[in-house]
């Protein structure tokens, strides 16, 4: 059992340790005999000022008592539901000594216009202290849509850079050694495209792919509950991920083959208690079609990450983490019977809120990432990214990268937080949080299996329905006042934002239409058509179709002429509307 030392109560001849007398004779300086004064002491000490609320409660509507102690705090067995940090169920952390042997990877997400500035981007980025690199695509590149596709005009190079060749990711990644930068890649319905455009771009560098490292985010079921960048429907879109964690598993052995995201999940709207369970409930779909294609846990489960959402609620924020790292643990031990430790390990990713930022003051963006990065940091994150302050209003400027970056620095080197592992276990407040969290996040999951699964939940709208409403009750409580947003329903200011806000030159996307078009005309037409004919035929039999898409990489096909031809077999997926 954990210990824990209770306090011990008070009787009245015991409530105050020195005899009367040794009370200061002050007291009698105010004009009150001394023991009238004394009671008038005792009295204030003990009043109760009226509370700001009729409920205090977690953003998962978990209610919060006045505090938390050995009377209304469950129990917590060490053993069984804490461990050591680095040991199963892995609650206090996944290594033994987490933060005090190699600190979490400070990993800045940018990718904006061209190749060329986003690679500038990354190289002020190493230069100023990060430790990885990740990747944001524009919305053309995301959806499998070259940048001279009618459907692209407006969007190329906005919210992120555009890639349509191996030679526009050749630029990207000038003069940064895959061998020794760790990679993470935001992209999912071509995901596994963009994966063979990064080794593509390796064994050009002459880096063998067991020298490649990093992770491809690769969760197409978040895609149909909460972010719409889907092509394909989730058969075949399954398919191409578990096919992608079959070549990994063989020919790149240190890639993380998914980055299974709540993040998402949790800027649609979804409450702390959902995002673990959706989370986790997409995970265990995943690992079922691994599975049914015939790969064995162990095979697989070492290379599974995961990518989480850190919000305001510090306390919830914390005992989040922790409760999907023993939820994931148990379910895989007990469910899918996972021998390889790593298996059982929750690794993942954190960024801040970016549905927390907000357009007015964009300064005080600053403290809300703080207090989300601390968060992290305290629930044992692998790796983070801080958001810029002006990303309500655009792509970060440089300087909002720089502060976002220094603001993890200095919570890893000065804060202290860092220095022992897993500081607030055995908090009343935090483990009773951690275990609420998980015993609400396995029922849902008790639900979702009930229903067939996470897959037959989407079709049925259930997780989306979930969604919806828990970020509709949270809007009403924006506008009714009872949420606080500073700056928006309170301590408003009248002033407009008064910091700079990055533009997209509208001629990147006129200079990059014109490099696609360039080069299709000037490579090897057979070779390219030999390569998609390649491709086809993988996709309409069941070889994988992962070496034959690094093929038409390498013969300069494009992004949408790849996502083109799997349309053509597979053919694109309908969203089901939800009310």
């Amino acid at each position: 059992m954990l210990s824990v030392v209770k306090k011990q109560s008070l009787q009245p001849a015991q409530a105050i340790s020195r005899p009367y007398f040794q009370i200061p004779v002050v007291c009698n300086k105010v004009g009150l005999p001394w023991r009238d004064k004394l009671q008038k002491m005792k009295f204030m000490a003990t009043k109760t000022i009226e509370e700001r609320k009729k409920r205090f409660e977690t953003s998962s509507h978990i209610s919060l008592p006045g505090d938390f102690n050995p009377s209304n705090a469950e129990p917590v067995d060490y053993e069984r539901d804490l461990g050591a940090p680095g040991e199963y169920p892995y609650t206090r952390g996944i290594r033994r000594n987490m933060y005090r042997g190699k600190f979490w990877t400070m990993r800045q997400y940018a990718g904006f216009a061209s190749a060329e500035e986003s690679n500038a981007r990354y190289k002020y980025l190493l230069s100023q202290g990060t430790t990885g690199l990740s990747v944001a695509f524009d919305l053309p590149t995301q959806i499998g849509l070259d940048s001279d596709d009618p459907l692209a005009s407006g969007e190329v190079g906005k919210v992120g850079v555009a890639i349509d060749s191996l030679e526009d990711m050749l630029r990207l990644l000038d003069g940064i050694p895959l061998d020794a930068v760790s990679t993470s890649m935001t992209i999912n319905a071509t995901a596994s495209t963009l994966l063979c455009l990064y080794l593509a771009v390796a064994r050009k560098q002459g880096v063998p792919f067991s020298k490649v490292n990093g992770t491809v985010q690769n969760d197409i079921l978040k895609e149909y509950i909460a972010r719409g960048t889907y092509i394909y429907p989730p058969g075949p879109s399954m398919r191409l991920i578990t096919d992608t964690f079959a070549y990994c598993s063989q020919e790149v052995p240190n890639w993380n083959t998914i980055s299974i995201s709540g993040y998402h999940i949790r800027e649609a709207g979804s409450t702390a208690v959902q995002e673990v369970a959706f989370t986790l409930a997409d995970g265990i779909a995943y690992v079922e079609a691994a599975i049914s294609a015939g790969m064995a846990v162990d095979e697989f489960g070492p290379r599974l990450s995961f990518f989480f959402n850190s919000h305001n609620n510090l306390l919830e924020e914390i005992a989040k983490f922790r409760a999907a790292r023993r939820l994931w643990a148990r379910i895989m031990r007990n469910r899918f019977h996972a021998r390889d430790p790593r298996s059982l390990m929750l690794r993942f990713h954190t960024q801040t809120a970016g549905s927390t930022l907000t357009a007015q003051q964009p300064e005080v963006n600053i403290a809300r990432t703080t207090i989300q990065a601390l968060a992290a940091v305290l629930g044992g994150s692998q790796s983070l990214h801080t958001n810029g302050m002006d990303e309500a209003l655009a792509l970060p400027t440089e300087d909002a990268a720089r502060i976002a970056l220094r603001t993890q620095q200095v919570i890893a080197f000065e804060s202290g937080v860092a220095d022992t592992v897993d500081p607030l276990a055995g908090s009343y407040a935090i483990e009773q949080l951690t275990t609420d969290i998980e015993k609400e996040a396995r029922g849902y999951i008790d639900k979702i299996d009930a229903m067939g699964g996470m897959l037959r939940a989407i079709e049925t709208g259930y997780v989306q329905r979930e969604i919806q409403e828990a970020a509709y009750q949270f809007q009403r409580d924006v506008e009714s006042g009872d949420a606080v947003v500073v700056g928006v329903n309170r301590f408003q200011s009248t002033e407009g934002p008064q910091i700079p806000i990055y533009r997209v030159d509208p001629a990147i996307e006129i200079a990059q239409v014109q490099r696609v078009k360039a080069l299709r005309s000037r490579r090897n037409t057979a070779e390219a058509e030999w390569a998609l004919a390649g491709l086809e035929e993988a996709a309409r039999g069941t070889a994988n179709v992962v070496p034959r898409m690094l093929d038409c990489i390498e013969a300069f096909v494009t992004v949408g002429e790849i996502s083109n031809r799997l349309r053509i077999i597979w053919g694109e997926y309908r969203e089901a509307l939800t009310v």
